[in-house]
């Protein structure tokens, strides 16, 4: 089953939140500084506990860490770089993999119900309309194991993953 509505991520009710992170995991504007603000400041202590790949980067673009909620009142966050649209490479397939990525770990911690902001689509520009046909698709894998709900702000997002979805139904 996979949901769609306008909210506040911060305030889902469910097993897992995903995170839409840079590589530092340290915090920034947008989804991320709303999921630190409200999880509290535990939440950056457990980020910077995760061990650097390479200098600066926790979380290469397209992967996904997890931690604790702390004062969520989702149990974990999991945090996933989507791809900077004009700058990336392969914007497409490091999109799909950072979905993936997210609700495979999902999955790996037992967890039934995930909550998702529309990836990438903020300062990282990600068209709307080709980012939501994308977590759509990357979703349907999961749906049958997991209650898949995308909490979005603004009606333009909103118009776009629901269209996204109606037209893979």
């Amino acid at each position: 089953m996979i949901g769609i509505r306008l909210g506040d991520i911060t305030r889902a009710d469910v097993d897992a939140i995903v995170n839409a992170a840079n590589e530092s995991l340290l915090g920034g504007g947008g989804v991320d500084g709303a999921i630190h603000r409200a999880a509290g400041p535990k939440l950056l202590d457990a980020c910077r506990s995760l061990p650097e790949v390479s200098r600066g980067v926790r979380c290469p673009t397209g992967e996904a860490r997890i931690t604790p909620g702390f004062d969520l009142p989702a149990r974990w966050v999991i945090h996933t770089v989507g791809p900077i649209y004009a700058v990336h490479g392969d914007p497409a397939t490091a999109l799909r993999s950072a979905h993936r990525s997210s609700l495979k770990l999902a999955a790996e911690h037992g967890c039934w119900s995930v909550a998702l902001p529309a990836i990438s689509c903020g300062v990282y520009g990600y068209p709307l309309r080709e980012a939501a046909e994308i977590a759509i698709d990357a979703c349907r894998e999961f749906e049958q194991e997991l209650a898949i709900s995308f909490l979005l702000f603004g009606e333009a997002t909103e118009r776009a993953w629901r269209s996204a979805l109606d037209t893979r139904d």
